[in-house]
């Protein structure tokens, strides 16, 4: 494992699982704007395109405009009230995604002040695995990882022991 003092454990595994299933230096669309991740993957000898906040449920199809080796769409797809129509057009057959998993003991995010910081879906992995699959992607490879927090408390002992995240590596 790499030691990158100025990020979190959920970066480096979402790290080594890009790097694992897509070649160095492949062309990719990273759904979402540019963040401290996105820096990453470019360190890391990914070419980068992002998109630059457009609202992808109301314009799906933006993304075909794109060419690229693969996309990877890293904690976007809860945001969107229907990621079916973008899932189905994205401009390559190769696919990264990771959402966060429903918990029991912790209700789904919302943010009422924010519009586009709002989680309309968070899913458990069967219901995301079903969603791919329906939108055409075979999941070749999956992966799931907790969040753990330096905070006190039982719902941060769960954190540790809970899968929060899970990531897919999908075909088509």
């Amino acid at each position: 494992m790499r030691f990158y003092p100025s990020i979190g454990d959920r970066y480096i595994t979402t790290l080594e699982f890009i790097e694992k299933v897509i070649p160095g230096g492949s062309r990719i669309l990273d759904l979402g704007t540019r963040n401290k991740f996105t820096e990453l993957l470019t360190d890391s000898g990914f070419i980068l395109h992002n998109t630059g906040g457009e609202d992808l449920d109301e314009n799906p199809l933006f993304v075909r405009s794109f060419e690229v080796d693969a996309v990877t769409a890293l904690e976007i797809l809860e945001h969107l009230v229907s990621p079916y129509v973008l899932l189905k057009n994205l401009p390559s057959n190769r696919l990264v995604a990771t959402v966060p998993l429903r918990l029991w003991f912790a209700k789904a995010y919302n943010n009422s002040a924010d519009l586009w910081d709002r989680h309309y879906h968070e899913f458990e992995d069967w219901q995301f695995d079903w969603l791919l699959e329906k939108a055409g992607w075979k999941i070749i490879e999956r992966r799931k990882w907790t969040s753990p927090s330096s905070r006190l408390g039982f719902r941060t002992i769960l954190r540790w022991l809970t899968p929060r995240y899970y990531g897919v590596y999908a075909e088509r």
